[in-house]
């Protein structure tokens, strides 16, 4: 039998009822504080009104303390977080453990880009979606080439890179030619100095993961960074890491950035005081056949340790589906919806008068995780080694490195100190007898 309520106690007692029935579910997403995760957390009354029984709690953190939050969380089956966002390097690693859940409700799987969805799939499963999927880039001052009298070309050597960015230096107008990454961290600067290697012939092992900083082509690549840094960097690099380049460059004090494709939105937005003087090339190389790029996406993903499966999935569906997109494009223009994930993306007419979408598609393109660099390796990765130990080691050696753009020590002293770390930790996990 079903209660009757009357009169005001009635009321009263059919409105908690209502309440009860559209009870919330709260999700809590961990995510990192770049623009585009921002932007989404703006845009989501879009999702709440379409699902009001869910509600939104995020945990918004800087790069390298997310990582460290988020997989100590779900190595420990904490609980804390029911959607992760985390990269291609976590994905297979994760998947393989168990520790995340297949996604069931990705919007139109088949239209992700091949090489952003590969890395994101564990034994035929889609184990995270892409909110956005990037490369790595060169990002130029038009105004301050000309001025040097250069040309930037399409696909530039690292050379011309070191010719252009001492030419437009100019220290005592606070104008620096490059800001590269200096802050330590598996993905700050070695991101970016790993990805460099690879276009110097170098490798973090060789076939039978025998670390690599004792060869040639890692003394290259530091001396010619630390040198690029000394002499056309600006002040303090070794704590710069990707949002510190992007405040040096939107207020007109880098000559060129090179760093992740999905930058571009924020240097040709109206946050940049360089807006209109903006220019795009590929990733430098030195002639060996392979470039300073890398391949990367932020996904979402729900770890296995979550109660609330069903609302994470529909989440998770929305934040990277075309709607979503359409969203972005409608709100904030063409320019500003997350890039590399989709190829209908890349297939619309409107998107394609965006003036640097080829070329974050050239270069998401160019990437090939399974042959990262000039000699055979035994990993895959191009700005990572998909190894669990690799975050470990890697967020050692940025700080050897940061310590050495800092003027702490020598490259050669940095070098020593990453091949006896690497070594011994590679040992201690067993692949090197």
């Amino acid at each position: 039998m079903k209660p009757v309520f009357t009169g005001v106690f009635g009321a009263f007692m059919f409105a908690a009822l209502a309440s009860t029935a559209i009870a919330e579910t709260k999700l809590t997403i961990a995510t990192v504080n770049n623009g585009d995760m921002i932007r989404m957390q703006g845009l989501t009354d879009d999702f709440t009104k379409a699902n009001p029984d869910i509600s939104l709690e995020w945990v918004t953190l800087e790069e390298n303390v997310l990582r460290e939050k988020v997989t100590t969380d779900i190595a420990a089956k904490g609980g804390q977080f029911d959607v992760l966002t985390i990269g291609t390097y976590e994905v297979p690693i994760w998947g393989k453990k168990g520790w995340l859940v297949p996604l069931t409700e990705v919007d139109d799987p088949g239209d992700l880009l091949p090489a952003i969805a590969g890395g994101l799939t564990v034994d035929g499963k889609l184990m995270a979606a892409p909110f956005y999927g990037e490369s790595s880039m060169v990002m130029y001052r038009t105004d301050l080439m000309d001025k040097a009298g250069l040309k930037m070309p399409d696909a530039p050597t690292w050379e011309f890179i070191g010719q252009a960015a001492r030419a437009m230096t100019d220290k005592a107008a606070e104008t620096y030619g490059v800001c590269l990454r200096g802050k330590a961290g598996w993905g700050e600067n070695m991101a970016f100095l790993t990805a460099m290697s690879n276009s110097f012939g170098a490798r973090w092992f060789d076939e039978n993961w025998k670390p690599q900083f004792d060869q040639p082509e890692w003394k290259a690549t530091l001396d010619f960074y630390l040198s690029l840094m000394a002499d056309a960097g600006p002040p303090g690099a070794s704590s710069n890491g990707f949002n510190e380049n992007l405040a040096l460059f939107n207020s007109g004090k880098c000559g060129m950035w090179i760093d992740a494709t999905v930058a571009a939105s924020f240097v040709t937005g109206k946050e940049s005081t360089v807006a209109d003087k903006v220019g795009f090339a590929l990733a430098p190389d030195n002639g060996l056949g392979k470039r300073g790029n890398w391949l990367w996406a932020w996904s979402l993903a729900i770890p296995a340790g979550t109660q609330k499966n069903d609302a994470a999935q529909k989440f998770v569906s929305w934040a990277t589906s075309k709607h979503y997109t359409e969203l972005v494009a409608s709100k904030e223009g063409w320019a500003n919806v997350p890039p590399g994930t989709r190829t209908s993306l890349y297939a619309n007419p409107e998107y394609a008068k965006v003036p640097f979408a080829k070329m974050t598609l050239d270069s998401i393109n160019s990437a090939d995780p399974t042959k990262p660099t000039v000699k055979p390796v035994p990993y895959v990765g191009v700005q990572f080694v998909a190894i669990p130990e690799f975050a470990g080691i890697a967020t050692t050696v940025g700080q050897i490195f940061s310590a050495a753009l800092a003027g702490e020590k020598t490259a050669d002293e940095a070098l020593a100190e990453a091949q006896t770390t690497a070594t011994r930790e590679m040992t201690k996990a067993g692949y090197i007898k």
